[in-house]
């Protein structure tokens, strides 16, 4: 993928997919790496389907027999000298199941893809979730921005629809400033 933002919203998907009522989604930046995280309590995956999760020929989609959301983004952060994870409980063998992804990128490395729209990316998210909850916290040596909309169904009500576009624009505006902030 062309952009960090685009993979983090792929594993989201997944999440959906998998069933999770909450979604984790953390950033990190030091002055050399960036590092996300999206950790789940979704259905989990057992044991040998996490071994075999990075070949682009396993998947659990039926529509087709491939998947390369998670093989390319393991290629793109071991490409600049990072890193990949996958841990995963299934739900079948642990009552506390679910997935957490991370990735890490060198930032100094030519092959690291930027970060994109990431404020775009959690508008895409906010506007598209059902009944899940999602949490964003994105920390660098200036700051720290978050989001989670538990405390805005908490705000807002349960009769307003995060997906609303008023509440869209709201979550982007928050979301700019915040960014700006830090600048």
């Amino acid at each position: 993928m062309k952009e960090i933002s685009l993979n983090i919203l792929d594993i989201v998907q997944n999440s959906i997919k998998a069933g999770a009522s909450l979604i984790e989604v953390h950033i990190s930046e030091t002055d050399t790496t960036l590092c996300f995280s999206v950790k789940d309590n979704g259905c989990g995956m057992t044991e040998e389907f996490v071994k075999n999760v990075t070949d682009p020929f396993t998947t659990t989609r039926k529509t087709r027999k491939v998947g390369l959301g998670i093989p390319l983004l393991k290629m793109e952060a071991e490409m600049t000298g990072g890193s990949f994870s996958i841990e995963s409980r299934s739900e079948k063998e642990y009552e506390d199941h679910g997935t957490v992804v991370t990735a890490c990128f060198r930032k100094d490395s030519i092959d690291c893809i930027p970060l994109g729209d990431i404020v775009g990316t959690v508008c895409v998210l906010i506007h598209g979730i059902g009944d899940e909850d999602i949490l964003f916290v994105h920390q660098t040596p200036k700051g720290t921005v978050r989001l989670f909309s538990a405390e805005m169904r908490e705000m807002l009500g349960e009769d307003v629809p995060l997906g609303d576009p008023e509440i869209v624009a709201w979550v982007r505006d928050y979301l700019q400033e915040a960014y700006q902030s830090m600048e």
